[in-house]
């Protein structure tokens, strides 16, 4: 997701020979490479011990007495699990702390070794896949997952503390076409490219000069003519084309020569912003490379997948926490009059209305007090947010600062209305004010939380809460769903933009 990861580039031509003696691009590959290792070796611990377990978990002690076959057979699936994870390139550079690729990768290896197993056990009627599948695959999945997430963490906060790990990026590109890439860079450095100077179309500016792109003033290394002497210059690892139009296709070929030797990798903003990769494919016509952009898939498959585990999710978290919203509901009517569930008029999917279920955290007719409160509105946009409102009551502040009170929304996705993971439900005056952009909002169904949830939540402007829902709308998947309600958790416990 574009809340984590950068999107609007793609791989175009990434040299990755041995640097020369300048020095370029000998350390572009170094951390990356220093990190790979230790994630495998992690991987490999992981594997080790998971195996065994499941021989145990199988065969209980009389695993011992099978001989040295059935240690073979557990060594051979410890070389094919690692094997998986490495031809699955789990381990490329380009997806180390950002997006949920790296997730997705790790799991369909898990997946496709132990489909793999599970053939050569009917085939050789083994009689130990069950066993194996009923442990190892999930145990050992969740385990690989949490490690890269630690992992991850890890290199992110390397990033953002002490400016290691990261890209040295030089944009070549105007400034009109490089303002939205550099201005995304310097202000996600969790993304791990720190952009170091930028080169731009020949007469723009001298070379000594610079350029500040949103507040930042970023170096001038020459124009288009000699971008592979200011990569030299500018020691960076990456090359970021932003005005590919303007270098013209021959310049394109020749600079991509330029680079190969230099161990620098080379990207092409293709010009769209917020559309994940998997719906991006480019494809060679007439010699020329096309990127393809396929239309987000909100129907069929894909539809019924997210609504089978949005009913059994919150299936799962009903019952889980069915206390919780027992002492919720008798705190809400015991701290003040009126009944203990909110229902508000929303809209979702295709712009059709609903009532959404919550817990009541205002007094009795706090919908009527809102026009003379107007004047203290701290929204943004069609929103309107108050700090400290006077309406809420002090039951509703606290369930408000853990979001319990939006736990009976669970209800709204049991009957279809509302979706665990998507875009935040809208009032109807909002969509009244909604233009022809935000109302792609719509075409999913509206979630229990989302990208705005774990981006700041009420402490976003409205322009970023709109963008984070378009892009949650735009390349919406399963692993994606999956990483959001994972840093939902963290984002409630942190209380951060909840009131």
């Amino acid at each position: 997701m574009i809340a984590s990861d950068i999107r609007i580039s793609v791989p175009f031509g990434a040299g990755r020979r041995k640097a020369r003696s300048t020095g370029v691009g000998a350390g572009s590959g170094s951390w990356s490479r220093d990190y790979a290792h230790r994630v495998a070796v992690t991987d490999a611990a992981v594997v080790i011990v998971v195996v065994p377990a499941a021989l145990l978990v199988r065969f209980g002690s009389d695993v011992f007495e099978y001989g040295a076959g059935i240690w073979l057979f557990a060594g051979g699936l410890v070389i094919a699990w690692k094997c998986a994870l490495r031809t699955g390139q789990s381990y490329d550079r380009r997806i180390f702390g950002s997006g949920s690729q790296e997730y997705s990768r790790v799991a369909t290896a898990c997946f496709a070794v132990f489909g793999l197993l599970a053939i050569v056990d009917l085939l050789f009627q083994l009689g130990v896949a069950r066993g194996f599948i009923a442990f190892a695959l999930p145990v050992g999945t969740l385990v690989l997952l949490l490690s890269r997430w630690l992992w991850r963490k890890w290199l992110c906060r390397q990033r953002k503390t002490t400016g290691a790990k990261m890209d040295r990026v030089l944009v070549v590109g105007s400034e009109t076409s490089a303002m939205s890439l550099v201005h995304r860079l310097i202000n996600t450095p969790d993304l791990g490219y720190d952009v170091v100077g930028i080169s731009v179309p020949s007469g723009s500016t001298a070379d000594d000069a610079s350029l500040t792109i949103g507040g930042n003033v970023i170096p001038v290394f020459g124009d288009f003519g000699d971008v592979a002497g200011a990569v030299t210059r500018a020691s960076a690892t990456v090359v970021a084309v932003t005005s590919a139009e303007a270098l013209g296709h021959q310049a394109m070929q020749d600079l991509s020569w330029d680079l190969e030797g230099l161990s620098v990798d080379m990207v092409v903003s293709p010009g769209v912003i917020d559309i994940a990769g998997p719906r991006m494919l480019v494809r060679p016509v007439a010699g020329l490379p096309l990127l393809h952009i396929d239309k987000p898939q909100y129907e069929g498959a894909n539809k019924a997948r997210k609504s089978l585990v949005d009913w059994f999710g919150a299936v799962l978290l009903l019952m889980l926490l069915v206390p919780v919203m027992i002492a919720a509901a008798i705190a809400v009517k015991a701290d003040s009059r009126g009944p203990v569930f909110y229902r508000a008029t929303r809209v979702g999917l295709n712009n059709n209305t609903f009532r959404m279920w919550k817990f009541r955290s205002m007094v009795v007719g706090a919908d009527r007090d809102r026009a003379g409160l107007a004047d203290l509105d701290e929204g943004a946009g069609v929103l309107f947010k108050m700090r400290e409102d006077p309406r809420v009551t002090r039951v509703g502040r606290f369930l408000r600062r853990y979001s319990i009170d939006e736990l009976p929304q669970l209800f709204n996705v049991l009957d279809g209305s509302m979706s665990l993971v998507g875009p935040r439900p809208p009032l109807p005056d909002e969509v009244e004010h909604y233009d022809g952009r935000v109302a792609r909002r719509m075409l999913v169904k509206p979630g229990l939380t989302g990208l705005w949830q774990v981006s700041g939540r009420s402490d976003l402007p409205w322009e970023e809460a709109v963008r984070l829902d378009l892009s949650y709308v735009e390349n919406w998947s399963i692993m994606g769903d999956a990483v959001i309600l994972w840093r939902t958790v963290r984002a409630v416990i942190s209380k951060d933009g909840a009131y």
